[in-house]
């Protein structure tokens, strides 16, 4: 069993740049920066990984709150692993304390799905994270469903949200903070079956 005192480590995933910003491959960077924002804190560069990150607390205040790194990795999508890991070895997180927030083709847009381990289902983010850490480690999957007709995956994960979807957006990444904060308070099972719609 993991150190209770150990921090959690929330890797919200994305590419860097502001091209990249309201891409659906960015919802794990739209998320943390809500996370960040409700904690009071700002992403500052990390002298440890290629990383911005902020430190703090998740939960009530006192003793049933928990500290909290979020981390958007400043690599590209499919090196995310390299800044997880080293934040990892920094904070002295155990592999169960991680969660991957992260956008899911397989899942309909704006659906979430909360899980333990399993495979990458070709995304590149958790494939390098899976490569660095093995796969027993959390995932938020935030829903983005299939490109419509014959338009290319990576095209589709490159694009913004439609004008549809930013409807629903900020409404979807407020879901998913909210389902990071139920996985630290209160466990995945719990957290699933409130968010696993």
């Amino acid at each position: 069993m993991s150190d209770s005192t150990a921090p959690w480590l929330v890797a919200g995933l994305g590419n860097p740049g502001p091209e990249y910003a309201a891409n659906r491959h960015n919802i794990g960077f739209m998320v943390a920066d809500l996370l960040a924002e409700r904690i009071g804190g700002r992403f500052k560069r990390s002298g440890r990984a290629q990383a911005q990150v902020v430190e703090g607390r998740i939960g009530p205040p006192g003793p049933a709150s928990h500290r909290v790194v979020l981390a958007k990795p400043m690599t590209f999508m499919n090196l995310s692993g390299g800044p997880v890991t080293a934040l990892r070895d920094f904070y002295k997180v155990p592999t169960e304390r991680i969660i991957a927030v992260h956008d899911e083709l397989d899942i309909p847009y704006p659906t979430l799905r909360l899980k333990l381990g399993g495979g990458d289902n070709g995304h590149n983010g958790l494939k390098s994270i899976t490569k660095s850490l093995g796969p027993d480690y959390l995932r938020v999957r935030a829903g983005i469903g299939r490109p419509p007709g014959r338009m290319d995956v990576a095209a589709f994960v490159l694009k913004d949200f439609s004008a549809t979807e930013r409807k629903e957006l900020d409404w979807f990444v407020d879901r998913a903070a909210d389902a990071v904060e139920a996985l630290i308070a209160d466990g995945l099972e719990r957290a699933q079956g409130t968010y696993n719609s």
